[in-house]
Order: C-alpha cells, then sequence, then structure tokens
C-alpha cells in the first residue's frame, strides 16, 4: 500500500498559497484603484465592472456587489414609523450577514427597515433557490444571480426546472413568487452607473475594502 496522504496535504497546502496569494493581490489592489477613486476615477469605474463578470471569484463578486447594492439603497428612503402619527423619513440601509459560504441560513444581505432579504449565488439551480426559501419558510427572497443572462431568462429557467421536479404547479408557483427579485450582472452595472451619478464611487471603493478584509481574514492594521 501506498501512503498518499503527503501528497494531498501538499496539494492542499498549494491550493491554500494559491489561493492566500490571489486574494492579498486583490486587497491590494482594491487599496490602489481606492486611492485612484479622486485622481483617476476611470480606472477605479472599470475595475468594480470587471468585478461584477460572471466569470470573477464568488467571494469577490459578494463582496463587490454588496458594495453595489448598499450604496445604491443608500440613496432611497421610505416613510416608515409603527402608527400614522409616528411616521419618518428613513434611508434603506443594507447589511451583511457574514462571510461567504457561512452558515448564515440562506442569507447574505439584510435590508433595514424594509426587512428585505438577500442571497448571492452563482447556480440557476432550482434545488438551490427553492432551499433558500424553505430555510425562511416562503419569505420572499432576492436572487443576486452571477450570471449575464437577463432576468426574464433566469427566473424562466428556475421555473421550467421546477415543473420538471414538482410536476404541480401551484406548488411551484407558491415558490416562484417567493422570488421577489432577481438581480444579475447587468442589474449590478447599471446600478454601479446609478451610483456614479451620485458621486459615490470612492464610498463604493471604500466598502469593498472594508468586507475585503473581512472576507479574507486580512490584518484590519495592514495598509
Amino acid at each position: 500500500t501506498y501512503n498518499i496522504a503527503p501528497a494531498i496535504i501538499d496539494i492542499i497546502d498549494t491550493y491554500v498559497f494559491a489561493k492566500k496569494e490571489a486574494f492579498e493581490k486583490f486587497i491590494n489592489t482594491c487599496h490602489e484603484i481606492a486611492d485612484l477613486g479622486k485622481s483617476d476615477p476611470e480606472k477605479a469605474i472599470d475595475f468594480v465592472i470587471q468585478q461584477l463578470k460572471p466569470n470573477v471569484d464568488a467571494r469577490v463578486f459578494e463582496i463587490v456587489s454588496y458594495a453595489v447594492l448598499k450604496a445604491k439603497y443608500g440613496q432611497q428612503t421610505i416613510w416608515f414609523g409603527d402608527t400614522k402619527n409616528n411616521v419618518e423619513e428613513e434611508a434603506l440601509i443594507l447589511y451583511k450577514t457574514g462571510r461567504t459560504n457561512a452558515n448564515d441560513g440562506g442569507i447574505d444581505f439584510v435590508m433595514r427597515p424594509l426587512g428585505r432579504f438577500f442571497q448571492v449565488t452563482e447556480t440557476v439551480d432550482v434545488n438551490k433557490y427553492f432551499l433558500d426559501i424553505d430555510k425562511v419558510q416562503l419569505f420572499p427572497i432576492s436572487f443576486v444571480v452571477k450570471s449575464d443572462e437577463t432576468t426574464e431568462q433566469i427566473r424562466e429557467t428556475i421555473r421550467t426546472q421546477a415543473l420538471a421536479k414538482y410536476k404541480i404547479e401551484a406548488v411551484v408557483d407558491s415558490y416562484m413568487t417567493a422570488i421577489e427579485e432577481i438581480i444579475n450582472t447587468q442589474s449590478l452595472v447599471d446600478a454601479f452607473t446609478d451610483v456614479l451619478k451620485s458621486k459615490k464611487l470612492q464610498e463604493v471603493m471604500d466598502e469593498i475594502v472594508a468586507q475585503s478584509k473581512v472576507e479574507f481574514n486580512y490584518d484590519v492594521d495592514k495598509p
């Protein structure tokens, strides 16, 4: 017999090293681009858009999509209160629930005060969507999808798979109704464009840097 454990450990160590090196490079690039946010905004804009492509790392995509959506919704306000005589204007605030692939109960972002749930995914597998919906007992979820397919195509693909699996249209409809919104890569680029019009580029860049440090266990004291 041959003990393959050392070889497997070497492979894992090499993979971890490569991933760590890539993520540190990403963080360093974020710092550089963030500094260029004012002096060379076009370069910073191009950097953000490139991180919203379907072929980028899932963790990077989640971080950048969060930064963009947080800035987008942060420009919107609603009138909110517990009684009609106690209503105040409040800004929408998007919170990130934890790291990518964390045990977050199927929820990646939460919006206050509306209580909207967001889940980031890179698949169009109906099992993934319906499982997340089951976790919150059919509470509506907005899915941020790492895909350049149109939102209509994504929704139709999910429905077609669901009908093939569950057969009963009423069951499928109950789950499809719980998909509050599909946000694809183009939707994110459009949102980023709106954010730029409000001169929020630096806010997005700073958020990307901050969330990257948390995601990749980067020492917050490092430059």
